[in-house]
């Protein structure tokens, strides 16, 4: 992030969504219908299953588009593998991923690697969307409704994973939502109108909430008791081994922007900054239609909460978290 505050941003009519609101994929217009959406993520393994993981980062990666309002069409695999680790490794990983993307009705177009000391394995996506009914971070209205359609707790999931502190059974709810499509619920924010949009991933639900604030001037007032957690995340955060490395780091970068009222528990405000992986979307839909939104998702089988509203801008704070 701090690098690319250094960089040169692109400018042309045609770009919609460039670096300057840090949205989650970049938008360039072909017509005035249809627009290009353009996204890349890949990181190393944080599940011991080869398949499982290649299912999650195609989620992960999926997840750009649909944060924007559109629909993926494109894929191309980003492959880090070992000399040392068997192929068969590597096949599981990519068959995961594939059928993912053919459950999203993604095109798998091709792709690089290299061998590296690490597994690391992503996707560069490519979707489109009609201009007049993207969605981008920068839309948020004061009065507006914030809706965030998963739970949070993931990196501490996959740390205390891999630190054998929980086990298979006590993680699938995070697994079976970390492969889980945000397509639902992007077709649904869609069709209501809502009024931004961004995906919850390693920034945490803070971070991306910071940034959604920052682009559409408004301030984000968030319920810190009404957003939901995976089971044990509470519990585990507070050791310190089981703490994602990037949670610090998170709420170090963005801490200067956000204001903690009295009285809120130090594990919950730790789990706000938690790094997610493939994790919900976080809408801001006016008042009117949120209702509506949630009991849509509801039935479409996505779990989502209201956890709290957009207000005025405030002077000193990007977003107020309420106990």
């Amino acid at each position: 992030m701090q690098v690319l505050h250094r960089l040169e941003h692109a400018e042309d009519a045609n770009l919609l969504v460039g670096l300057d609101t840090a949205d989650d994929a970049a938008v360039y217009r072909l017509t005035d219908r249809c627009a290009l959406i353009s996204t890349l993520d890949f990181f190393p393994p944080i599940v011991d299953d080869p398949a499982t993981f290649g299912a999650v980062a195609a989620a992960n990666a999926l997840s750009d588009v649909y944060a924007m309002g559109g629909e993926p069409r494109l894929a191309m695999n980003i492959v880090c593998f070992p000399a040392a680790l068997p192929v068969e490794v590597l096949g599981a990983i990519m068959e995961g991923s594939s059928r993912k993307l053919r459950e999203a009705g993604v095109l798998l177009v091709g792709g690089h690697s290299l061998e590296d000391r690490e597994v690391k394995y992503g996707l560069a996506v490519s979707g489109f969307v009609d201009p007049a009914k993207m969605k981008t971070n920068a839309g948020a209205r004061a009065g507006d409704v914030l809706v965030l359609t998963k739970p949070i707790g993931t990196g501490v999931v996959t740390t205390a994973l891999k630190y054998g502190a929980l086990d298979d059974e006590a993680a699938a709810a995070a697994v079976e939502s970390m492969t889980m499509l945000n397509r639902d619920a992007s077709r649904l924010m869609v069709e209501l109108d809502a009024s931004a949009a961004t995906d919850v991933t390693g920034f945490g639900l803070i971070g991306h909430a910071v940034e959604m604030a920052e682009a559409s001037k408004v301030t984000l007032s968030i319920e810190a008791s009404r957003v939901p957690l995976f089971p044990r995340v509470r519990e585990l955060v507070g050791r310190r081994r089981l703490r994602p490395r990037t949670l610090d780091e998170n709420r170090r970068f963005f801490g200067e922007r956000v204001r903690f009222r009295d009285g809120l528990d130090r594990a919950l405000a730790d789990l706000l900054h938690d790094p997610q992986t493939s994790g919900g979307l976080l809408i801001a839909a006016p008042p009117d239609r949120a209702a509506q939104l949630l009991g849509r998702l509801g039935a479409a089988g996505v779990g989502a909460a209201v956890i709290g509203e957009a207000v005025e801008a405030a002077e000193d704070a990007a977003v107020i978290v309420e106990p």
